[in-house]
């Protein structure tokens, strides 16, 4: 059964979201218990190697003319340049920077300051880099959306001001954000494809990662629980956080972004603070406040405003030439 492009765009949409919000809500339950966050970056790198390395060796020898574009050996079906690129922002800077800020802050923190703020960095990079317009429109809806973050988080990220290394982590996610917001961009300025994209970046971090995890671990310079921790643990991390997180999640996307594109993409990713502190709500026993509903409420509103203008103005364009071809 094949789906329309506005109804592939949709459902990769959802897809991406869901994930997202798993795992927030997961990170909210498991970080720094059983394994480390470099613990985690090792088993989502591993995890989404056994399914994507295999593909990409198959892809790059199914046509001998892609061996050419290829990289790492053949793992990677992109150029060098771009794999490089991709990799580094996407998946091992971004992995890195996501799991290391929970060693100073919160989870709580990467749920609102993640998610949150990557609509406003992909926003900028868009203007910057891409030429995208920030209309008066787009401006409304982005503010909504953080003040809407800022909203259901705002409190927690108060009291981390007052003191200690709380704000370490903050930067520290809003740097994760930024690295996922340039991985965004890149896909669009270079027309990724969906699947292709996903296998580089993977290819890149298992090629750079994990040796260098394997060596400052033998030389007691990175912290480990890997050798202590259940094998149950390790297998649930390799299937969520690779098959689910970087597989999956990282394949819908790059299609979103194709689709949507990055800005609208990443206004509806903002979805994810407010859903993952809903989750936390039902699946963590933790409180419903007012602040979360007002939150959720400007967050929905800043979407809806924002992604409704903008394929106005779409169709507009879309609709010009025909207007101009029957004009006299």
């Amino acid at each position: 059964m094949r789906f329309s492009p506005r109804a592939s765009g949709l459902l990769a949409a959802v897809v991406t979201v869901a994930i997202w919000t798993g795992f927030i809500v997961i990170a909210r339950a498991s970080a720094g218990h059983t394994l480390t966050p470099f613990d985690i970056g090792l088993c989502r790198i591993l995890g989404a190697s056994l399914v994507l390395l295999p593909w990409g060796l198959y892809l790059t020898r199914r046509d001998p003319g892609s061996r050419t574009s290829s990289s790492l050996l053949g793992l990677s079906p992109l150029p060098l340049r771009q794999t490089v690129i991709a990799g580094f922002f996407g998946g091992l800077l971004y992995a890195v920077l996501c799991y290391a800020g929970f060693f100073y802050a919160p989870a709580a923190h990467a749920s609102v300051l993640m998610p949150g703020s990557l609509p406003l960095w992909t926003a900028l990079l868009a203007l910057l880099f891409l030429g995208e317009r920030l209309t008066k429109a787009r401006l409304l809806g982005l503010v909504c959306i953080l003040a809407g973050d800022a909203v259901v988080g705002g409190m927690s990220l108060l009291r981390g001001l007052g003191g200690g290394e709380v704000w370490k982590g903050d930067l520290i996610f809003m740097s994760a954000a930024l690295c996922w917001a340039v991985y965004g961009v890149l896909a669009r300025h270079f027309k990724l494809d969906a699947v292709r994209a996903t296998i580089a970046v993977t290819a890149f971090g298992f090629c750079t990662y994990v040796p260098a995890y394997a060596v400052l671990a033998f030389l007691g310079l990175l912290p480990s629980r890997l050798a202590s921790a259940p094998w149950s643990e390790i297998a649930f991390q390799m299937m969520f956080q690779g098959w689910g997180s970087v597989v999956i999640s990282g394949i819908s996307f790059t299609y979103m972004v194709r689709h949507f594109g990055p800005v609208r993409s990443t206004m509806i990713t903002a979805l994810v603070p407010g859903l993952s502190a809903l989750g936390a709500v039902i699946f963590l026993g933790e409180p419903l406040g007012l602040n979360l509903l007002a939150g959720l409420a400007l967050v929905t509103i800043g979407i809806l405003f924002g992604v409704r203008v903008a394929r106005a103005r779409e169709t507009d364009k879309a609709m010009m030439p025909a207007v101009r071809s029957v004009t006299p």
